[in-house]
């Protein structure tokens, strides 16, 4: 029987719970939270509503024990990002965070998986799985996967398509230096920048450039207007925690360390990768024009740089 942990009962770590109950990701649920009223007002709102949901349980504490034996630990917690403020502006709180939360999920749950969701979600990836000493392959970050998500609403609205039909993926930073991979992006196994159907549009280069720039601002638009993204990251993660319970191989843009990929070391970035009931088991040389691979390289330097500012 399946056990996901979620640590912060937050608008994120809340709707990976609601997420996860709809689809049905795990038999057993936990949720952890310093604020005692927070999250038992969270379970007990959760809890009734699980007659109209797929079989499973539900129970949540301020006692970190409550994620004891954990297949999955899903990290949320931290500062939330403010309106105008970008990820890497988190980065020292969070970090300092998971300082003191990282050995106190080893002791009660040492054969989990770690999926970062914490923004900026490479540095924290990066941190936890050094605090932690775990495999690289089992420490992850739920990096690009919704990045990917609304690139490929966008190219599939234009295109007037639908989006289960549009692959493609954003890469690198989940943030500011992410790149669009539009020279192995498809359309029903057609190259787009190959895609012409009549009625169906094409993609200008102005049109590639606006589609990637409401991408990488997406979030800002969200938090300014609502305060915080968490419906689609809450549907991504759960598609994370089933590619992992589920032992999918299902190929996603997480964010994982990366040694000796296309000259890149020691650093955490999202690239596609096959996601099973062991974490990450590798990951994909997506081929990459000039221009992505140069791209790629300047988010591992930004990445890298907020890394080694921490003291990591």
């Amino acid at each position: 029987m399946s056990k996901i942990a979620i640590i912060g009962a937050g608008s994120v770590g809340a709707t990976i719970a609601y997420a996860s109950l709809i689809r049905g990701v795990a038999r057993q649920l936990a949720l952890y939270d310093i604020n005692r009223a927070k999250v038992d007002a969270e379970v007990l709102d959760l809890n009734h509503g699980l007659q109209f949901v797929p079989m499973a349980t539900l129970e949540g504490s301020d006692d970190i024990g409550v994620c004891a034996g954990a297949d999955v630990v899903v990290i949320t917690a931290g500062a939330k990002q403010k309106p105008g403020q970008t990820r890497m502006e988190l980065a020292g709180a969070n970090v300092e965070l998971c300082r003191k939360l990282v050995p106190q999920l080893l002791k009660v749950a040492p054969d989990a998986l770690l999926l970062v969701v914490t923004n900026p979600v490479d540095v924290v990836t990066y941190v936890v799985q050094k605090l932690s000493g775990l495999p690289a392959r089992r420490v992850f970050g739920s990096g690009t996967v919704l990045d990917s998500s609304r690139f490929r609403f966008l190219i599939a609205r234009h295109l007037n398509v639908a989006v289960q039909n549009v692959h493609g993926f954003i890469a690198g930073e989940h943030g500011d230096s992410e790149i669009p991979l539009w020279s192995s992006a498809t359309v029903g196994g057609i190259p787009l920048m190959q895609w012409s159907a009549p009625g169906h549009s094409r993609l200008t280069e102005e049109d590639r450039t606006r589609i990637f720039d409401n991408v990488r601002n997406a979030a800002y638009h969200i938090i300014r207007g609502k305060g915080a993204t968490n419906y689609a990251i809450g549907l991504a993660t759960a598609q994370i925690l089933e590619a992992v319970l589920y032992d999918e191989q299902r190929v996603l843009p997480v964010s994982s360390r990366l040694e000796g990929y296309l000259g890149i070391n020691d650093v955490c970035l999202s690239m596609p990768g096959i996601v099973n009931r062991t974490g990450v088991e590798t990951v994909l040389e997506v081929p990459l024009n000039e221009t992505e691979r140069e791209g790629l390289r300047r988010s591992a330097d930004t990445i890298r740089q907020a890394i080694r500012t921490l003291g990591f």
